[in-house]
């Protein structure tokens, strides 16, 4: 394995939508030179001034929406030698999906874009899970609403535009049709986690389910967290995995419901999560499982990491001047 490593000296990694992953691109740069690698991070933004510049080279371009975003990207990957492309933001899995079935030599680490397509409609997400007997918060229809009730937009993401309604004249805060809204029971007492997950590509093995109390969050990011052991939220991040047939990088995101204590599924984010650095220092290397299958090998699994890894976040500037990083 050394040996394959060490005859491709260089990686370059197209992120889309990667603008303020700083921290996993230093974790790919790291795990790469362990193997005697160079990890080049390239980022498709919509601006050239993102803190993804301080370690990376941005490729400004289209919106993840925009008919051209196929063609767009098949000229970003062959002008630059792509071998590996991470979507972080919901519009570009997709578009990600579709881009690993026209270029089968470089290595994308997402589920099937119909798989992807479901997670990112929350009806649609909601449907699916209930299907499959994964428990999730009461879901209501438009017309039997129960109070207090959670309204999410059926298709938005970095939790805008939630209404939580205790009664019916809350349902004057919706700024669409109330049927574009996934419209569940609101559990008050409850705890939040996320689960990091990582299903290797080849074997189809889930390779690491570390789950994460999100203990304080900002603009639908984490900016406190902590690793914990939960057998049962792990096997239901397994199960769920495996049922929903998702593969690569996913994020599960479950509340505990504190006073009856069972976990319920709120989303699934067929991508990485922000907070995956927090599982990466408890010991589910992420970026190096992406690595290692990059190159053709099965993704060593994390059957041991740490609980108890606390990690926090802070604002760090990145200050541009005439096109330069000063």
């Amino acid at each position: 394995m050394n040996e394959y490593f060490h005859r491709r000296r260089n990686i370059n990694v197209l992120f889309l939508g990667g603008a303020k992953r700083v921290a996993f691109a230093e974790q790919l740069i790291k795990a790469g030179k362990e193997y005697g690698m160079e990890v080049s991070v390239f980022s498709h933004e919509l601006d050239n001034c993102e803190p993804i510049a301080s370690v990376g080279k941005i490729i400004v371009g289209s919106k993840y929406s925009s008919p051209e975003i196929d063609a767009e990207l098949d000229g970003i990957i062959e002008d630059n030698d792509i071998n590996v492309v991470l979507p972080f933001i919901d519009p570009a899995i997709e578009v990600a999906a579709r881009c690993r079935n026209r270029h089968v030599n470089v290595f994308v680490p997402v589920s099937d874009a119909d798989v992807a397509h479901d997670m990112f409609d929350k009806v649609l997400a909601a449907r699916l899970f209930d299907s499959h007997r994964i428990p999730v918060p009461e879901t209501y229809t438009p017309g039997s609403i129960k109070y207090p009730a959670i309204l999410k937009p059926r298709c938005g993401s970095a939790s805008q535009g939630i209404i939580i309604a205790t009664d019916e004249a809350d349902l004057r805060l919706a700024k669409r049709s109330i049927d574009e809204y996934l419209i569940q029971r609101y559990v008050p007492e409850r705890e939040e986690y996320t689960v990091d997950c990582y299903v290797g590509m080849q074997d189809g093995e889930v390779k690491c389910a570390v789950p994460r109390l999100r203990m304080a969050t900002a603009g639908g990011e984490v900016t406190k967290t902590e690793t914990r052991h939960l057998p049962l939220l792990e096997e239901m991040a397994w199960r769920t995995l495996k049922m929903l047939r998702l593969q690569g990088a996913v994020t599960l995101q479950f509340i505990r419901d504190l006073e009856t204590g069972h976990f319920l599924l709120m989303e699934v984010n067929p991508r990485l999560g922000g907070g995956v650095i927090c599982s990466i220092y408890a010991g589910a290397n992420i970026a190096k499982m992406i690595l290692e299958e990059s190159i053709g090998f099965n993704a060593i699994p994390a059957k041991i990491w740490h609980e108890g890894v606390l990690m926090t976040r802070y604002m760090k500037e990145v200050v541009f001047f005439n096109d330069k990083i000063l």
